[in-house]
């Protein structure tokens, strides 16, 4: 980890620190991930668990996959399964993983490659390490971001955004301590990949041991961070935090992370996954894979799948099997 990075950082565009007077967000709680299992049994860290709901709007759930180095034959992925009423966002760290879905779509995402499928009206999807992997095992890490989708959208066509890891807006901290991946959304004038339909940021960044970066932050919408790996602080009152902890921020126009000045013997720097936006402020009403706005739509998307109106499973092509 990490799958994108420069050899020197220093030739990067700088992400410029915010002014004096700028507002820094305070840390208005730091919780830990417990630990769980998702599909057929890879192991996951629940991000969000234990933070109201108003702090996340318009994010949903997010699952950090991973780390785990699996011995051949233990890769494990996702049956086939369906949504409705929001996105998926799944940014691979390490590892591969493939993605088949009810409508011909998909592809194959490898290290700091991100895919963006949006369910909206509904998908059936299945997401699968490849048979070569699962043959050989190997490193496997991730994250997976649901993004919630306005009452508006909710039934828009289903659409997927494939970003390659070198599609990425890459940047430097003012003083070059830390590498910065503009996913989607806006940092400091610099624009990620990813198209939204609620407008957020997305970033994943790399600050390096005893370094320090504040960054400047639409005061319009909430802020979280969560930590991939390394020990480290958070806000103006250097709040501890460390693998597997989310920080809450509250209001401000600016955000601060810095990165212990010593990480142990496995990580190289402190890695954190950024992300906020502006919130919706509908109702939500959440079953499993379905996210909409009322009980009655919950049930009507329940309806819809079991009458095969999110389409059919395809049929396995060779391809897909030696793939």
């Amino acid at each position: 980890m990490p799958a994108v990075t420069v050899d020197n950082v220093l030739a990067l565009p700088r992400v410029e620190e915010p002014a004096p007077d700028a507002l820094s967000r305070p840390v208005l709680s730091v919780t830990i991930a417990p630990r769980g299992f998702e599909g057929e049994g890879f192991p996951v860290r629940r991000a969000f668990a234990g933070i109201e709901t108003k702090y996340l709007d318009p994010f949903i759930h997010m699952d950090q996959m991973g780390e785990v180095n699996y011995a051949p034959g233990e890769p494990k992925g996702t049956p086939w399964h369906p949504h409705r009423g929001f996105e998926t966002v799944t940014y691979m760290i390490d590892g591969i993983m493939q993605h088949r879905d009810s409508h011909g779509g998909g592809g194959t995402i490898g290290g700091g490659d991100t895919q963006w499928m949006t369910a909206g009206s509904g998908i059936l999807h299945i997401e699968a390490p490849p048979e070569h992997l699962v043959v050989s095992g190997g490193l496997f890490h991730g994250v997976q971001l649901w993004v919630n989708l306005p009452k508006a959208e909710k039934f828009v066509a289903p659409r997927y955004q494939d970003i390659g890891g070198g599609e990425v807006a890459l940047l430097s901290s003012a003083d070059g301590g830390a590498l910065i991946r503009v996913i989607a959304g806006e940092l400091d004038g610099h624009r990620g990949p990813g198209s939204t339909h609620t407008p957020i940021t997305l970033l994943h960044a790399t600050v390096a041991p005893g370094a320090s970066v504040t960054l400047p932050w639409n005061p319009e919408f909430n802020a979280l961070t969560y930590v991939l790996a390394g020990d480290g602080a958070v806000g103006p009152e250097h709040r501890p935090i460390r693998t597997g902890q989310t920080a809450v921020f509250g209001r401000g126009e600016s955000l601060t992370i810095s990165a212990a000045a010593t990480q142990d013997s496995r990580t190289d720097a402190f890695e954190v996954f950024v992300l906020g936006g502006k919130p919706i402020r509908e109702r939500v009403v959440m079953a499993g894979p379905f996210v909409m706005n009322t009980r009655a739509e919950i049930i009507e998307a329940m309806e819809d799948f079991q009458a095969g109106r999110f389409g059919s499973i395809p049929a396995v092509r060779p391809s897909d099997e030696n793939a």
